[in-house]
């Protein structure tokens, strides 16, 4: 049997949209009617007429979409975790808040903003006491938003993002629990990071620039700060694409981000920042087995409970609050 081949058929019998972000493997990705990041693959999907939305990524995005359009039926072939989003849960949340308030810092002096990278339940809370969701390529007008508020930014999951952001709008900085003064910070970072980009390294940067004299280096600030500050660009996966597709192309660059996007760039002078294979594990779980088990079972009508993502619909009224602050600004 040809997967490919059936997965191309049931697409055209089923009433389904088949979306998959950036990270995903080649096979998966060159199938979907929709590529994109995160968030554009929650709003192009609630664009679609489509009863079934076949999302090819990690959990919390499948949720996105189910916030957005509770109408829809989501399901995933395969319910991966994204590393960072399990970092942080409600209790986690509620944990780091104390601390915050153990500091001198109250609640009502807080503005959460949570990345979309974290689960609806979190985009609820945050949603709950007045913040908004971010994505990469709009954290900078989003803090700018927040600090509107003349509160400080409790800013989840992802330190990096947030300290990257921080520095970039020349804000203050701390993280909880490693030592820093939260009282003295503009923005509050919880002490969550994506494993994948953890990988980038300074000495990755000198290496290239070491080898190739007039290379570039392009990375995603979910990078540490180190790695950022020594780039000559950081960029959201949307950003990274449109720089490096419109650098000449004889123009060698060295990227930080996962593999899979980066291998789908360019052919020619494009290298990963990286002594070894910068692979996101969960978003690499999804294969073409899953997918055609996926479809058939939508054809049978026996989607099975694990597949299928609900949300409550409480968490829905208020993750859907917080990133509908996120579309309005």
């Amino acid at each position: 049997m040809n997967l490919k081949d059936e997965i191309l058929k049931l697409k055209e019998e089923l009433d389904v949209t088949l979306v998959a972000h950036y990270y995903q493997r080649d096979e998966v990705f060159e199938l979907a009617d929709i590529v994109g990041d995160s968030l554009e693959l929650a709003k192009k999907a609630k664009q679609t007429d489509s009863q079934y939305i076949v999302f090819c990524g990690v959990g919390f995005m499948g949720e996105s979409v189910k916030v957005l359009s509770p109408e829809k039926t989501v399901v995933m072939p395969k319910v991966a975790c994204c590393a960072m989003a399990r970092m942080i849960d409600e209790g986690y949340y509620e944990q780091n808040l104390k601390i915050i308030n153990d500091a001198g810092i109250k609640n009502e002096d807080l503005l959460p903003i949570t990345y979309i990278n974290s689960s609806a339940k979190v985009k609820a809370k945050v949603g709950e006491m007045g913040g908004m969701v971010c994505t990469s390529s709009n954290a900078y007008k989003i803090i700018e938003k927040g600090l509107e508020t003349g509160k400080k930014i409790f800013f989840v999951p992802d330190r990096c993002l947030g300290q990257n952001f921080a520095k970039q709008m020349n804000l203050k900085s701390a993280v909880v629990g490693d030592g820093t003064n939260l009282a003295d910070a503009d923005v509050i970072c919880y002490n969550g990071f994506c494993s994948v980009h953890q990988q980038f390294s300074v000495d990755d940067i000198e290496f290239y620039r070491n080898k190739y004299e007039d290379i570039l280096i392009a990375v995603h600030p979910e990078c540490d700060p180190s790695v950022c500050d020594a780039a000559d660009f950081v960029g959201s996966t949307s950003q990274l694409i449109t720089y490096i597709s419109e650098l000449p192309k004889e123009q060698k660059v060295a990227v930080g981000t996962e593999f899979n996007m980066v291998s789908r760039l360019r052919t020619e002078n494009t290298y990963i920042l990286s002594s070894t294979k910068p692979e996101c594990p969960t978003m690499n779980e999804t294969t073409l087995l899953d997918v055609y088990d996926t479809l058939l079972s939508i054809k049978n009508n026996n989607i099975s409970p694990e597949r299928e993502i609900f949300v409550d619909e409480n968490t829905v009224k208020y993750a859907k609050i917080a990133l509908q602050r996120m579309l309005e600004v």
